[in-house]
């Protein structure tokens, strides 16, 4: 995969080994922008230290070597005078569980905002609205905007950290899982704000569930083993898959 104006993240011979597991293997990757590119493929495949990469979270982990390149719009985010928090703040992580901060449901959303020196009242209240109506959860928490946001349930909580996250106007959304731990009603939300989201953002999301990926995907990647196995549009890697692998994992014969 070479540097394209088509697509908005590239990987060049990207390898990734914790300790001495070899993760990822030469993984050639694009992203196109906007849309919803899905990273596909069985648990322990790899797919989530290659999201993690991207922004650089993988550096995070205790043995981590990472070889290759990774270009965001022609940007090397692995350059040794890259500022790795600007990198996160333009790709913003909305994990497998929801995490939100110890403290209060509009400090959540607000908090980047001032961690980014935003002091201005109105500013905030502002951005606390739009962000918590974008993610369908402003009538829901209008009048209790100073409760603590632990008190909301999973499904709200995964909705007011996606909140936080755009609240920051990141370039990129990286997606780990983020209906796995939720009930079908709370998941049906997320899915439903993706699909909203995906024709302003670029949205790259991990998942080993065929029906989330047929259901949300306009691009896939699918990974096996820490390789990449195929990549394109979705419905041509869903109804006419080239690797006998990724045939095998439609079928259910690959878990």
């Amino acid at each position: 995969m070479t540097e394209n104006k088509e697509y908005r993240i590239v990987t060049k011979d990207l390898n990734v080994w914790i300790g001495k597991n070899h993760i990822l293997k030469d993984v050639n990757v694009g992203i196109p922008p906007r849309g919803i590119t899905v990273i596909l493929g069985p648990s322990g495949c790899g797919k989530t230290t290659l999201l993690k990469s991207f922004n650089r979270l993988i550096d995070l982990v205790d043995g981590v070597k990472v070889r290759g390149t990774i270009l965001l719009d022609g940007m090397d985010v692995y350059h040794n005078t890259q500022d790795i928090e600007d990198v996160r703040k333009k790709m913003g992580l909305l994990c497998q569980r929801p995490t939100p901060l110890p403290m209060s449901i509009y400090d959540n959303v607000t908090y980047g905002l001032w961690v980014h020196g935003e002091r201005s009242r109105k500013a905030l209240d502002n951005k606390a609205e739009t962000y918590l109506k974008k993610v369908g959860l402003w009538t829901e928490v209008h009048d209790r905007l100073t409760d603590p946001a632990t008190k909301l349930s999973l499904g709200q909580q995964q909705r007011l950290c996606l909140a936080r996250g755009l609240a920051v106007e990141p370039e990129v959304i990286l997606c780990d899982e983020p209906t796995s731990a939720l009930d079908p009603t709370s998941s049906r939300k997320i899915e439903n704000m993706l699909r909203e989201l995906k024709s302003v953002y670029t949205i790259v999301l991990v998942t080993h569930t065929l029906r989330l990926a047929e259901l949300l995907a306009d691009h896939v990647i699918f990974i096996y083993n820490g390789r990449v196995m195929e990549q394109g549009e979705a419905r041509q890697v869903f109804e006419h898959p080239k690797s006998e692998l990724t045939k095998s994992f439609m079928i259910g014969e690959i878990l």
